[in-house]
This record gives structure tokens, sequence and C-alpha cells, in this order.
């Protein structure tokens, strides 16, 4: 399997929207898919996520697999640092 190619331009669609008392996102085209996958798994709350899809060419991309890029050993932007647990976060 070749490579991805995170240097290609993407496009983020939002999962549809069941109830219509939240917004939640809106569509985005990302000159880069490294910043579709960093934005989509960063910025957006895990309920956006859910049913959400990147498509990047001929390639679509649902929640399981935009995450797989982002942890991927490839992905080429600094991810943001994971909080720490403390004692008191885990009682």
């Amino acid at each position: 399997m070749p490579s991805f190619k995170y240097g290609t331009a993407a496009e983020l669609f939002p999962a549809p929207i069941r109830k219509k008392k939240r917004a939640g996102f809106a569509y985005r085209r990302f000159d880069t898919a490294a910043a579709a996958v960093k934005f989509a798994v960063e910025e957006l709350p895990a309920d956006s996520l859910n049913g959400a899809y990147l498509q990047v060419e001929n390639a679509r991309f649902d929640q399981a697999g935009i995450r797989s890029l982002y942890f991927s050993a490839e992905f080429p932007l600094p991810r943001k640092p994971r909080p720490e647990t403390t004692e008191a976060d885990a009682a």
C-alpha cells in the first residue's frame, strides 16, 4: 500500500445533523490533509467527529480512519500533548 500523502488538499464533511439544537461544524476545505486530520482530532468535539468523514482525492476516511492517520508514525505535524492524569483525576 502506498504511503498516505499528507500534503494533498482535503475536505472534511460533517455528520448529518439529527437534532437541530446544536449547530455542529460545517464543511471545511484544507490545503493539506495533515491540517484537516489535526483539526478533526484536536478541535472537533467527539460527537461531531463521530459520523464525519474526510475526503482526500478518491479516498474517504471515517472517524477511525482519521484517528489512524493522526496517530500514524508518518503524521508530519506536532500533536497536541495529552493531558496528564493525576491521582485526584483517577479517583
